[in-house]
């Protein structure tokens, strides 16, 4: 094996770890409202940060293919810091909003790039049909940096305030800049590039209209992401209902940690099943485990809804080798930010959806109704297998 496509694999998975510390995750809301004094103004720097990054994604993907991963990588990983200085050192409003900017070109940049950059050095080696297996295991290192900084919350807020949970994630992640910054360009072909920005950005939107299978599980893969966020985002009010606030803490821990656990094994569920029956198996497995926990509340519910994310990591990992062999060498990270930022138009629509129904009838029923609108998805992988 290439001595430096080892070296790159390592520094990735060092980086992935860093990237995704964020022991500031559980209290951000909570933080921002702190800061503000509005909870109106909290949420409403969430949106900021969601609205950046789609405005972002496909500039930042178009930057990729013309300019190269890594710095994209690097970029990223700059504004992430960044982002988390001015939310730690931040005293209002305006400071904290520009932190949020930070954060969603950050999300902009890394989104589809990293996964271009692995494909792109497997490539180069010939062996990119064992891109699950590779990503698998690099995946598996930020839902482990989520459960540890998870745990870290959990222990650090009962003797520090609210600010030094970003405090304490600044390191982590200026040391994730020092990983980007060792990685080395992988070798791809650049002669297929438009020469110039529209033209490239042209090419990629027809290569969703003349392939329907790319388009299918493009529309897959963006109703998937909506409908899984905003099931996640409203998990905890679930949980709640059930279990005291300081066990939402363990089940954010086991969450992480049991996806952690679900991306290691990935790849080798991948090569051993397949991917169109990894994503449609485990898309009907989570759907009955969720339906069944949300339309039987127990005390066990929470923990039945927690174990189903081992389901989470083979899954993506097989929508993302899927991807990566669809996708054209030379539009490889511009067309993974289209369908990030159909995710997240369809996301924010979803959400809204959600909480309406929230309010109306509480947020079991919200979430009871979003796994069977999560139905049509598996029916969209289903078709692809059946016709592969």
């Amino acid at each position: 094996m290439n001595r430096e496509l080892l070296r790159n694999v390592t520094l990735l998975r060092a980086f992935s770890f860093c990237n995704d510390f964020r022991v500031y995750a559980p209290i951000m809301v909570v933080y921002f409202a702190h800061v503000t004094g509005s909870l109106a103004l909290a949420t409403l720097l969430l949106a900021i940060a969601k609205i950046a990054w789609s405005a972002f994604e496909v500039p930042t993907g178009v930057f990729s293919d013309f300019v190269g991963r890594k710095l994209t990588i690097v970029l990223g990983q700059a504004a992430s810091v960044a982002s988390i200085a001015l939310y730690a050192f931040g005293t209002d409003f305006a400071w904290l909003a520009a932190g949020a900017v930070m954060e969603g070109l950050a999300f902009a940049l890394f989104s589809g790039n990293n996964d271009a950059f692995l494909f792109d050095m497997l490539k180069a080696e010939g062996i990119e049909a064992q891109f699950s297996e590779w990503l698998g295991g690099i995946s598996a290192m930020f839902q482990l940096a989520l459960a540890v900084s998870a745990g870290v919350a959990v222990v650090a807020l009962g003797w520090l305030s609210l600010r030094w949970m970003f405090v304490l994630t600044l390191p982590v992640a200026a040391l994730g800049l020092v990983f980007a910054l060792l990685l080395t360009e992988p070798k791809r072909r650049t002669d297929a590039i438009a020469t110039n920005i529209f033209a490239h950005l042209r090419e990629a939107v027809a290569a969703f209209r003349r392939d329907v299978r790319l388009r299918e599980l493009s529309l897959a893969s963006m109703l998937g992401f909506a409908l899984g966020e905003a099931k996640h985002m409203f998990h905890p009010v679930f949980f709640a209902l059930f279990w005291p606030a300081w066990a939402l803490g363990v089940a954010g821990v086991a969450v992480h940690g049991l996806a952690s656990l679900g991306f290691r094994i990935g790849g080798p569920v991948v090569k051993r099943f397949g991917e169109l029956r990894v994503l449609v198996g485990g898309n009907f497995a989570s759907i009955l485990i969720g339906a069944g926990a949300v339309l039987v509340p127990t005390v066990a519910s929470p923990g039945i809804i927690s174990l189903s994310s081992i389901l989470f990591g083979p899954a993506m990992v097989a929508q993302s080798s899927l991807m990566q062999k669809a996708f054209t060498d030379a539009q490889r990270a511009t067309m993974a930010s289209l369908i990030s930022l159909g995710g997240n138009i369809l996301f924010a629509a979803a959400v809204f959806a959600i909480g309406a129904v929230a309010d109306r009838i509480g947020a079991r029923f919200a979430l009871l109704g979003a796994e069977i609108l999560t139905i049509p998805v598996t029916l969209l992988y289903w078709r692809l297998y059946r016709s592969a």
